[in-house]
């Protein structure tokens, strides 16, 4: 039995419903009022609790062989933050699981994180990788770099797309690997059994390094037009990007992160998506919405 944590959302939804597709047996954990019919309907079974409520994630993790949790407090509100989500409750998660016996953690955790960050997310992060490695379970941690979901397609190509300026922290200068969600989810289920994952810490990144001048020009050529950049310093607003992102988004202007992640991807069978395959299909989509 496979428990996914944060399947009700983007990436362990996805997880999910890879391993079902794969004969699976998948049970999730799920808080009150999420929506969990379409999975319900996949297949899977449903174990009502909260990352908050230590008893439920011992009742959750019961039976449970691994372990996969991609949850987190980022587009949650109130009680739901850092402190709650992701370092209590993911420590908790953590200890539940290894009280009820589990095999294996598959935790999915951010490129680069540290327990000495000052980002509260990358911090808790950092801690729950060090408590997960010392736990005495087998693990595997996925460090994903930047998603091109959440990134490059909400500062340039959603401005971009509806005709606005796009705006850039710092030089715009700084290249990373960023990495789409869809791929991230192929390594999430492609690592449960695989014994190239057992024990390790793997660095995922997108098939290009890329700037964030690279990224406007990639959405120009997507588009056909030219794209308005304005340039901002760190901590300024930048329209459309929640306050509390924008420490995260001056940061990737302090650093580059250019690694292959080919012989990864080759090792555990994953086809590593580019910035331009996103945007045309993203664009595509809300081209059909409207």
């Amino acid at each position: 039995m496979m428990l996914v944590v944060g399947a009700t959302g983007q990436l362990g939804g996805k997880i999910a419903r890879g391993l079902l597709a794969r004969g699976k047996a998948v049970r999730i954990l799920a808080r009150p009022g999420s929506v969990v019919a379409p999975l319900v309907d996949l297949g899977v079974t449903v174990a009502m609790g909260d990352l908050r409520d230590r008893a439920s994630l011992d009742a959750a993790c019961h039976g449970a062989t691994t372990v996969v949790t991609t949850a987190n407090s980022a587009r949650r509100i109130g009680d739901d933050n850092v402190e709650t989500v992701d370092l209590h409750g993911t420590r908790h998660l953590i200890d539940a699981a290894r009280a009820a016996g589990v095999g294996h953690v598959i935790y999915t955790s951010v490129l680069g994180v540290s327990p000495d960050s000052p980002i509260p997310l990358l911090a808790a992060k950092g801690a729950n990788e060090a408590h997960l490695r010392k736990s005495g379970m087998r693990w595997t941690i996925l460090a994903p770099n930047a998603f091109i979901e959440s990134w490059p397609a909400m500062v340039v190509g959603r401005p971009a797309t509806m005709g606005l300026p796009v705006s850039v922290v710092g030089s715009g200068l700084r290249r990373h690997v960023f990495v789409s969600e869809d791929d991230v989810a192929a390594f999430g289920i492609a690592v449960v059994d695989h014994p190239a994952a057992v024990n390790q810490h793997l660095a995922i990144g997108g098939p290009q390094a890329l700037s964030w001048r690279d990224v406007v020009a990639v959405y120009e050529r997507v588009l056909g037009r030219p794209i308005e950049i304005r340039f901002v310093k760190p901590g300024e607003p930048v329209p459309g990007i929640p306050a509390p992102v924008l420490p995260l988004l001056a940061n990737l202007d302090t650093y580059d992160t250019d690694f292959d992640t080919a012989p990864l991807a080759r090792s555990f069978g994953v086809r590593l998506t580019t910035l331009e395959e996103v945007a045309r299909k993203t664009i595509a989509a809300g081209m059909a919405h409207d």
